[in-house]
């Protein structure tokens, strides 16, 4: 049961993902198959960037340091998946409106339970 769970949760990140796509101006996504690659890519960067530097400094984390590393991990991971193209901006926006979404629907992922 616990599989399936990280299974519908990067499937809802992936979702969200898409949304986003379709509503943040420079910010695409070629279809649910890279949303749901970049929802694992942005995952395991946080986690990364977490283990380095600590919870405060990672995407999951608040303030505009935790905002600025989501955008920089958004940023980032278009060159590690294909089908996705992020400008800065796009990132800056797209980090905008996946933290107001996730303030009604709220997204984790597996390495959220590390904690």
């Amino acid at each position: 049961m616990r599989f399936l769970g990280h299974v519908v949760r990067f499937i809802v990140a992936a979702i969200v993902l898409l949304v986003v796509g379709w509503i943040v101006p420079q910010f695409s996504i070629g279809g649910f198959g890279s949303a749901l690659l970049l929802a694992l890519v942005i995952a395991l960067l946080g986690w990364a960037i977490e283990g380095i530097f600590g919870s405060k400094t990672t995407p999951f984390g608040r303030g505009i340091v935790g905002f600025l590393v989501s955008a920089l991990v958004i940023w980032a991971a278009q060159f590690v998946v294909g089908g996705v193209s992020v400008s800065m901006i796009g990132a800056l926006l797209a980090a905008l409106v996946i933290g107001i979404i996730d303030l009604f629907l709220p997204v984790s992922t597996p390495f959220d339970a590390a904690k």
